[in-house]
């Protein structure tokens, strides 16, 4: 079946390149690993006061229930490892000082400081002070407090927009810059076998990525998908489809492989930073917010998140998926205006 034979021959071709190998499989699990370690008790990093010479006992007792670890040091040594850049937040002398290259750690510190010193004056003042409960949840009520959960889908979308902007675009754009594509126009082979045997080499690349990573999260980090395995497949199905259409959509709009570099750079990057797949945009503008959601990967990590870690169906999501099948749809139509032997 020449299909089959195509099919087969993609992947010996691909097989062959070992840069595109590690790149496709160990460099996603280098990075779930590395991060899902880095942050595996939780959804960032460890919170310390540092506290230069004498503190008050109570406040003390008082953060000894908080997440903030105090770290007790002299005054000189203190501010040696201020000099140092090591100290996110001190306490001295009844004065916080937040370090401003790590603000995110020292402003939410120094929150919490605050929080324990009113709850010390209330007591003194005769005031048992009452908290309100908190629990860490997902949006569908999952207790997942590992960042290794957030990240994998992340991650798995993340692959999806690399596998359609590079692994497709780019080998088209190359092969039609060394000649390839003249030479395969005059041979017997029917341009949708070529076509059909990329895109089920592509798809068998991202369902075994997608494995090998599913495999690593319930192994090393006891993550394991909440939703339905179908619904799984399919929103992967669709991610694939909508991103190697890009990149065959925009592999039409460069004659070489600098050109295409740069083209698909402009999508890559504004998407991989803005569309959750580290972290959330909660502290960006409002309009930054809603502006990402029209590009693909945003709604679709939002889809993807829902249905693996919260065990949730596609109800919910449905504008989201729209402006995905919207791309798959105007990209698909671009690529076949495009496309070009020569």
């Amino acid at each position: 079946m020449p299909l089959l034979r195509q099919f087969l021959m993609e992947w010996k071709l691909y097989g062959r390149d070992r840069v595109a190998l590690f790149w496709t499989f160990a460099f996603p699990i280098l990075m779930l690993v590395g991060f899902g370690t880095i942050f595996r008790s939780g959804s960032g990093p460890s919170l310390t006061l540092v506290v230069a010479g004498p503190a008050s006992p109570e406040l003390l007792a008082a953060l000894a229930k908080t997440p903030v670890k105090p770290l007790s040091m002299t005054p000189a040594e203190a501010q040696a490892r201020w000099k140092k850049g090591d100290t996110a937040a001190q306490l001295q002398e009844g004065r916080l000082r937040v370090n401003t290259y790590l603000a995110a750690q020292g402003q939410m510190t120094a929150q919490i400081v605050q929080q324990a010193n009113l709850a010390v004056q209330m007591g003194q003042a005769g005031v048992a002070p009452r908290f309100l409960p908190v629990a860490m949840e997902s949006p569908g009520s999952a207790h997942l407090s590992n960042y290794a959960a957030f990240l994998l889908p992340g991650l798995l979308g993340m692959n999806l927009l690399s596998m359609g902007l590079f692994s497709v675009g780019m080998v088209n754009v190359s092969y039609r810059e060394k000649g390839k594509f003249r030479r395969l126009a005059v041979t017997p082979l029917p341009k949708w076998v070529f076509l059909g045997g990329q895109v089920l080499h592509r798809l068998t690349v991202t369902f075994l990525q997608a494995a090998a990573m599913l495999l690593v999260g319930h192994f090393g980090f006891h993550i394991t998908n909440q939703g339905s395995y179908l619904l799984l497949v399919l929103v992967l199905g669709l991610g694939c489809a909508c991103f190697m259409s890009m990149g065959f959509a925009l592999s039409g709009f460069a004659k070489t492989s600098e050109g295409y570099a740069a083209i698909s750079n402009a999508f890559f990057f504004p998407m991989m930073f803005l569309s959750g797949v580290y972290f959330t945009l909660d502290s960006a503008p409002r309009w930054m917010q809603q502006a990402v959601i029209a590009l693909p990967l945003s709604p679709y990590l939002k889809a993807l998140r829902a249905v693996f870690n919260d065990g949730a169906t596609l109800a919910g999501h449905g504008a989201g998926l729209a402006i995905v099948a919207a791309w798959t749809a105007g990209c698909f139509l671009v690529a076949v205006k495009k496309f070009s032997w020569a």
